[in-house]
């Protein structure tokens, strides 16, 4: 099966093109694949593929458990986008469909090391006395998820005290009836706080706000 044809290739070259920093996708399967970890791996192995600045090591879940726990994997398939330190961007679940835009956008972003937000959220952000977790909940076929899973990775890139991650909520539907997901985005704030679409980058601060 192959995931990146000739037409996607001829649209994600020229941003591959611009990356300047090597950038490690570290997956997370196991011996005994689970749903869409086969699929998971053969993606990123044709998107490592297409630079020599994307390098994709592939562990087992069990017997590469310590880093597992030290990258905060604790579900497959599990994909972390870092380069030198990991920031706290994982993907939990397969990054397809609409999500390919999600994956490119970080791998770009740990890259460039560019994070383009506002000041006032930088600012929030530097002076968080808290870690903040980010679950954002998303299908493959959701135009508007993508964007409030780029907005949470880059929190999670500018500031140690965040960690985001995309769940792709059909394959874990345990976790979609826990945290009550209707519809997609959701972001979930730290367990207790939730917020619904792909709402503003002042929106999403303001909840993070709520929550402490």
């Amino acid at each position: 099966m192959t995931f990146i044809n000739d037409s996607l290739k001829k649209e994600i070259d020229p941003i591959l093109a611009k990356l300047s920093k090597n950038v490690k996708l570290v997956y997370f399967t196991q011996k005994t694949e689970c749903r869409f970890c086969s699929e998971t791996r053969e993606l990123l192995t044709e998107l490592s593929g297409l630079s020599p600045m994307i390098n994709l090591e592939v562990l087992d879940f069990q017997a590469d458990r310590m880093r597992a726990k030290e990258l905060g994997i604790d579900k497959i398939p599990a994909t972390v986008v870092m380069a030198d330190e990991n920031r706290g961007i994982r993907f939990f679940g397969i990054p397809s469909g609409y999500e390919f835009a999600s994956l490119l956008d970080a791998i770009h972003m740990v890259s460039l090391q560019e994070t383009e937000l506002s000041q006032e959220t930088r600012t929030f952000l530097d002076n968080l006395q808290t870690d903040i977790h980010l679950q954002v909940f998303v299908t493959p076929t959701c135009p508007y998820c993508p964007g409030a899973v780029t907005l949470a990775h880059r929190m999670a890139h500018y500031s140690p005290r965040v960690k985001a991650d995309m769940l792709e909520a059909t394959e874990f539907p345990h976790l979609a009836q826990k945290y009550n997901v209707m519809g997609v985005p959701r972001t979930v704030i730290n367990e207790s706080v939730f917020l619904e679409g792909a709402a503003p980058e002042s929106m999403l601060v303001e909840k993070i706000r709520s929550s402490l």
